[in-house]
C-alpha cells in the first residue's frame, strides 16, 4: 500500500459504526487496485456501549441515553473529525452510521441532532431491516466466496440470513435479515433475569428463543441449490460476525488444541461444529483462566454465558451446521463493500492482497509454477497435488516470490514465513486461515537458510493447520520456488532468452519395502543458448534439496501431528529430479 502522504484523498472514506456494545471508527482507503480488500489506514474505538447506558437507571428499567454518554460519544467524534482533517478526508466521505442501541433510544433524535450540532456530520439511522443486510455485505467482503448461512451478533439484536456470493454478485433472503431481540447484551440481562426467577423461567425463555430462530429460519426461504450443497457436505456452512461471536471466536483459539494459535486474526478462523457447540469447554475457559485471553476483554467475558446460551439454542433450533466460519466483516465493511463496482467486488482479495509485489514476469513465473505439479493425475487421489492449490493461491504466491529479496539472507525464511500473519500481507483482512498457512508454509521453503527454534515451532503450528497432504505439497513447491528464484533472481523471464523449463508427471517404481509406488518425476530443461546464466552447482544444490523432500524420513510425521486429516499413516512422494540436456 502506497504511503498515507500519498494516497488520493478522494479516495479515503471515513467510517463510524455506532453500535450497541461500542462505536468505532475508521479511515479506509478505496484506490485502485487494492479497493477490493478496502485498506484501513486508521481506526480507533470506544468502549462506549450506547445499550448497557439505557439501563443503567437504578430501577434497570430502560431509558433514554444518559448526557454523560451522549457527551462523550460526542467528544470521540470530534476528535474523530480532526484525525479526518488530518488525513485529508472529503467532509462528504465521512459516513457516520447508527444501529439498533441508537435506532431504539428514546432520545434519539436529540442525540443525532448534537452530533449534528458538534460536527456538521449527518447520521444515518440504519433500519432493521437494512442493519441487517449491511451486515451481511460485511460478510461478503471477508472472502472470496460465501454459501452458507449468515448472523450477526450485537449487542441489542441478532440477525440472520442466507447468502450466496460469487464473483461480485451477492444474493441473500428476499426477506432480508430477520432480527431477533437476542444481542450479547440484551439476552444477558434477560437470561440473568430468568435465572433469578427459576428453573422454569430459563425454559421459557429457551423455548422462546428456540421457536423464534425455527420460524426466522423458516421465513428466509432459503433456495434448492443452497440446500443441496449444505446436504452433499453435512450440513451448511455458518459465517459468523458481531461482536459477541467474535469474543467466542478467540476463546475457541484459545483452546485449540494447536497451541498457541498461530494465526491471531479473527476474520478466516474456522472451527468444526462440534468445537463450537463444546459451551461447556468455553464456559470453562473464562471461569478458570488467571489472566486475559487474547483479545477478550473482561465486558466481553461477562456475556459469555448468555452468548453460550445462545449457540446451545442455536443448535437446536437450525438445521445441521458443517463448519463455522468467523468473520471481521460488519457494518463498516458492508457499507464500503457495497459502494464498490460489481467489477472490483469479484476480485479475488488473496490475489489483490498480493499483486503489488508482482515481479515483472508474474505472467511466466506463474506459468513456471504449473508446470513443476504433475500434469498427470495420479491413480491415488491423496498423492496428487491438494485441491487448495487453486489458480488464485498459486497466483498470489507468484506474486510474492520475490518479495523479501530485499531482507538479509539470515533473516529471508523467517521474514517469509511471518508475512501473512504480522508481516507484508497481514492487514489484508480478507483471507481464510487456510491460505495464509499454505502461503507462509511455501514461502518459508522458497528462501534457503535456517529457521531459528522459535520460528521452527511457529512453521510446525502452521502445518498442523493444513493437511498432511497440503503440508508436503507446500515443502516440494516452495524448494522448486527456491531453484526458480535462483535462476531468475529479478522476476524477469525473457521469452526469447528463458533459461529453465520443467516437465512433471508420474512414474510408478518397485520399492522393496513399498511395492509399486507412485513417484514425481521432476525433468529440468535446460536452453543451452544460455547455459552460462545457470549454475551447475547452485542447479544441483537445488535439485538435491528438491530430492530430500522424497524420501522417507523426511515425509509428514503422522505421529507429530495433533490433528490428522490423512489418517493411513506418514504422507509423501518420492521425487525424482532429471536434467534433460547438456549443461
Amino acid at each position: 500500500m502506497a504511503s498515507t502522504r500519498d494516497l488520493p484523498k478522494e479516495n479515503l472514506h471515513g467510517v463510524v459504526d455506532m453500535g450497541s456494545n461500542g462505536i468505532r471508527f475508521s479511515i479506509s482507503d478505496l484506490s485502485q487496485p487494492t479497493a477490493r480488500i478496502m485498506p484501513t489506514i486508521f481506526q480507533d474505538r470506544a468502549g462506549i456501549s450506547l445499550y448497557d447506558a439505557q439501563f443503567s437507571n437504578p430501577d434497570g428499567n430502560r431509558g433514554p441515553i444518559p448526557a454523560g454518554v451522549i457527551e462523550d460519544a460526542i467528544t470521540r467524534l470530534v476528535r474523530f473529525k480532526s484525525t479526518c482533517e488530518d488525513f485529508g478526508v472529503p467532509p462528504r466521505n465521512v459516513h457516520v452510521l447508527a444501529t439498533e442501541a441508537t435506532r431504539t433510544a428514546s432520545n434519539a433524535d436529540d442525540f443525532i441532532s448534537k452530533i449534528k450540532a458538534a460536527t456538521g456530520w449527518d447520521t444515518r439511522m440504519l433500519l432493521k431491516e437494512e442493519e441487517g443486510r449491511i451486515g451481511a455485505l460485511g460478510v461478503a467482503s471477508s472472502f472470496s466466496a460465501v454459501e452458507g448461512l449468515v448472523m450477526d451478533l450485537g449487542g441489542g439484536s441478532t440477525q440472520i440470513t442466507w447468502m450466496i456470493a460469487k464473483d461480485g454478485v451477492v444474493e441473500t433472503s428476499p426477506k432480508g435479515s430477520v432480527s431477533l431481540p437476542y444481542g450479547a447484551v440484551a439476552l444477558m440481562n434477560r437470561l440473568a433475569e430468568a435465572r433469578k426467577q427459576g428453573s422454569k423461567a430459563e425454559r421459557e425463555l429457551r423455548e422462546e428463543m428456540k421457536a423464534n430462530i425455527q420460524s426466522a429460519y423458516s421465513s428466509l426461504e432459503v433456495p434448492e441449490p443452497l440446500l443441496q450443497a449444505a446436504h452433499s457436505r453435512g450440513g451448511f456452512d455458518l459465517y459468523l460476525c458481531g461482536g459477541g461471536f467474535r469474543g467466542w471466536g478467540y476463546l475457541l483459539m484459545s483452546q485449540s488444541k494447536i497451541h498457541p494459535y498461530p494465526i491471531p486474526i479473527i476474520n478466516g478462523f474456522r472451527a468444526s461444529a462440534m468445537d463450537f457447540h463444546d459451551t461447556d469447554a468455553v464456559l470453562n475457559i473464562t471461569s478458570t483462566a488467571d489472566s486475559k485471553i487474547f483479545r477478550v476483554s473482561k465486558r466481553r467475558a461477562s456475556q459469555v454465558p448468555a452468548v453460550a446460551f445462545l449457540i446451545t439454542v442455536m443448535a437446536e433450533a437450525l438445521p445441521s451446521i458443517h463448519n463455522i466460519q468467523f468473520c471481521q466483516g460488519g457494518v463498516r465493511e458492508g457499507f464500503l463493500y457495497n459502494s464498490l463496482e460489481k467489477d472490483i467486488r469479484k476480485q479475488d482479495p488473496l490475489i489483490v492482497a498480493t499483486a503489488s509485489y508482482a515481479p515483472p514476469s508474474a505472467g511466466a513465473l506463474y506459468d513456471l509454477l504449473i508446470s513443476v505439479l504433475p500434469s498427470t493425475s495420479s491413480p491415488i487421489l491423496s498423492r496428487q497435488a491438494p485441491p487448495s492449490f487453486t489458480h488464485s493461491f498459486l497466483l498470489a504466491l507468484t506474486h510474492i516470490l520475490f518479495a523479501h529479496s530485499c531482507v538479509t539472507r539470515e533473516s529471508k525464511p523467517a521474514a517469509a514465513l511471518y508475512c501473512t500473519t504480522t508481516g507484508i500481507i497481514a492487514s489484508a483482512n480478507n483471507l481464510s486461515h487456510l491460505d495464509r498457512a499454505l502461503l507462509a508454509l511455501v514461502l518459508s521453503e522458497r528462501w534457503t537458510g535456517d529457521l531459528a527454534p522459535t520460528e521452527q515451532a511457529f512453521q510446525e503450528r502452521l502445518r498442523q493447520l493444513v493437511s498432511m497432504q497440503e503440508a508436503w505439497w507446500c515443502r516440494y513447491l516452495g524448494r522448486v520456488a527456491a531453484l526458480i528464484g535462483d535462476i531468475y533472481p529479478a522476476g524477469v523471464v525473457s521469452e526469447t532468452q528463458w533459461r529453465i523449463r520443467f516437465q512433471a508427471g508420474w512414474q510408478q517404481v518397485v520399492k522393496k519395502k513399498q511395492g509399486t509406488v507412485d513417484i514425481i518425476v521432476l525433468g529440468i530443461i535446460v536452453n543451452h543458448a544460455v547455459a552460462r546464466a545457470v549454475n551447475r552447482d547452485s542447479l544441483e544444490d537445488a535439485i538435491e534439496r528438491i530430492e530430500k523432500i522424497g524420501k522417507k524420513k523426511n515425509w509428514i510425521k503422522a505421529a507429530e501431528r495433533i490433528q490428522s486429516r490423512h489418517t493411513s499413516g506418514d504422507y509423501g512422494i518420492g521425487v525424482e529430479v532429471e536434467i534433460r540436456g547438456e549443461m
